[in-house]
């Protein structure tokens, strides 16, 4: 049974309110009504500098998390700003490279590390496409209500994330 004044902690499952937006003002996203979002604290399931403004917060806290860009999804990497020869790409594969296309492919310079990779323009001979997360160099704004905090269950820690209501999942 949930604690009305349990703060969360590593292995606390959280459910929460949120709606996210650039240092500019920039909506980006947020929860949809009476569908909060549920995680499982400690596990990285959320940004680090979101994660680590909620950690203490109990249910019914309602605050404002500025999180720098290093803290969200990262600084804007140049490296992952690329210009690929279509013709790398195998010839069957080539009709879908359009803008929107996503695929992995090996960092340019990190060697055994993957990155997803979109494609933003293409012209006759390449593909421009980036590996950066669209928030990337981003200081975000967060407003958050806390809705529910409460222990994990054991089936939730061995398998690495929340199970919704009450604990409950189906796989």
């Amino acid at each position: 049974m949930p604690s009305d004044n349990q703060q969360i902690d590593n292995n606390s499952v959280v459910s929460f309110h949120y709606s996210v937006a650039t240092a500019q003002g920039e909506a980006v996203d947020k929860s949809e009504a009476g569908e909060p979002l549920v995680y499982l604290h400690g596990q990285g399931q959320i940004v680090p500098g979101l994660e680590a403004a909620m950690k203490g917060k109990t249910a019914g806290a309602k605050f404002t998390a500025e999180v720098a860009a290093k803290d969200a999804y990262g600084d804007h990497d140049q490296e992952l700003d690329l210009q690929v020869p279509l013709d790398v790409f195998p010839p069957n594969v080539r009709p879908q490279i359009v803008p929107g296309f996503r695929f992995r492919a090996e960092h340019p310079t990190l060697q055994g590390n993957e990155v997803t990779f979109v494609v933003h323009q293409i012209d006759k001979e390449q593909a421009f496409v980036s590996g950066n997360h669209p928030l990337a160099g981003k200081d975000l704004k967060f407003d958050i209500e806390v809705i529910e905090v409460r222990a994990a269950t054991t089936e939730e820690l061995s398998h690495g994330h929340a199970h919704g209501p009450g604990g409950h999942h189906h796989h």
